[in-house]
């Protein structure tokens, strides 16, 4: 009776460090994903203000060009076109990150976990 009172306070121990260790290890797996969204959502808004200094450059142009229909608005039409471009790349860039980051489910730990239980499984049947 004693070795079957100590297996059973072992095998106790032993799934109580295990659920903690994955416990730690789904936590560890969300903060990741979490960082990837909070980066990605960054990049997006860095791609809005740019955007926005991209329509004021425009609204320049089109100033500049009915009210001294000079060169100038050129220039600005420029500028603004080299901003949306890099609107574009930010926004494409954040897009991507905020992707790595979903589904907020942590994969590893699950697959880890299901290993485990089909360990347990298995020797449950020995």
């Amino acid at each position: 009776m004693n070795d079957t009172h100590k297996l059973v306070n072992d095998l106790s121990e032993q799934v109580s460090r295990l659920v903690k260790d994955e416990l730690r290890l789904a936590r560890i797996e969300l903060q990741e994903k979490g960082r990837h969204a909070g980066f990605g959502a960054g990049l997006v808004g860095a791609a809005g203000v740019t955007a926005l200094f991209g329509g004021g450059a425009l609204v320049a142009a089109v100033i500049l060009l009915l009210a001294l229909v000079l060169p100038g608005w050129l220039a600005a039409a420029i500028v603004a076109v080299v901003l949306f471009v890099v609107a574009a790349v930010l926004g494409l860039t954040g897009k991507k990150q905020v992707q790595r980051a979903t589904p907020p489910v942590p994969r590893e730990t699950l697959a880890s976990v299901r290993a485990d239980i089909d360990m347990v499984k298995e020797y449950a049947r020995r």
